[in-house]
């Protein structure tokens, strides 16, 4: 008989910031998948109803929470609220992330400054209230896993303020494992290449070609990719990993420099198969958006 229990997350309890939508409501998806109880922190509270509704229907008890992350007191508040309402905080995943397109040379202070409060400063925000928790209840210990991106290690299309934004997620990270592992808190973060989510539904299909080109997978990342590393990371199977950059790229970093990667056979994702999910949520965003169903 298959033994799967190092990846069972069953009775674990969890919350995931930015959750609503595209990887937070991927990384919230596989929790559940996996067992998970799961709360979804999020400014947007019509966007996490869907996502609640979503994960109830896994058999997930699931609730949201507002919380702006770069907001210090929305954030100890929120967490508290998670915890207290669960009893306990087993596995954090900080992902509320946003971008803002300009130019290094032209973009204003302000949008750097935003950027680095939500997707750096947020971040620093979230783990520390989430590790005061996991200190303080019994037994100790708990997973912290931050969302990065592929931007952090290669020069991508993003700009300054994205790119050290994540950057400095992934020595956050590091850093702040070396620090909590004598808590048994383990500190980790991933860093996803093009996502098919709604903020990628702009590319154009040459943008799009030119990602299937030069990633050796050959297809476009879908939020469904991101399930099987957040389950590895959130469970028992990582007990032994810590201060981790996990890349779930398909190989793009690998290929920064090179030219078009002629196949050999079909990828195992057809062209079809990409958008299918952010068709999905891109419906659900209009529907609301058009009903005020919250």
């Amino acid at each position: 008989m298959p033994d799967l229990s190092l990846f069972d997350l069953s009775g674990k309890k969890a919350l995931v910031t930015g959750g609503a939508v595209g990887i937070g409501r991927a990384c919230a998806t596989a929790l559940a998948m996996a067992g998970a109880d799961v709360a979804i922190l999020d400014i947007n509270a019509m966007t996490a109803a869907v996502a609640v509704k979503r994960l109830e229907a896994l058999g997930s008890r699931s609730f949201h929470v507002a919380c702006d992350v770069s907001d210090i007191g929305q954030v100890e508040t929120a967490v508290e609220t998670v915890a207290d309402s669960f009893g306990r905080l087993d596995i954090a995943v900080n992902n509320a992330g946003i971008f803002i397109p300009g130019a290094d040379e032209t973009q204003p202070k302000e949008d750097w400054d935003k950027v680095i409060g939500v997707n750096l400063t947020g971040v620093w925000l979230c783990a520390r209230a989430e590790a005061r928790r996991m200190m303080a209840q019994s037994p100790a210990g708990g997973k912290i896993i931050n969302t990065a991106s592929m931007a952090a290690t290669i020069i991508s299309d993003a700009n300054g303020a994205y790119a050290a934004s994540k950057a400095g997620v992934v020595h956050l990270t590091k850093t702040l494992a070396g620090y909590w592992g004598r808590f048994n808190i383990n500190v980790n973060c991933f860093s996803p290449s093009y996502v098919m989510t709604p903020l990628e539904a702009s590319k154009t299909a040459r943008e799009l070609q030119t990602v299937r080109d030069t990633t050796p997978m050959g297809h476009v990342e879908r939020p469904e990719d991101i399930h099987g590393p957040i389950m590895f990371l959130a469970s028992a199977a990582s007990d032994y990993v810590t201060g981790h950059d996990l890349m779930v790229d398909g190989g793009h970093t690998l290929n920064t420099w090179l030219g078009p990667l002629e196949r050999a056979v079909p990828p195992r994702v057809a062209r079809e198969e990409e958008t299918v999910q952010m068709k999905l949520d891109l419906a659900a965003i209009a529907t609301h958006s058009r009903t005020g169903d919250g």
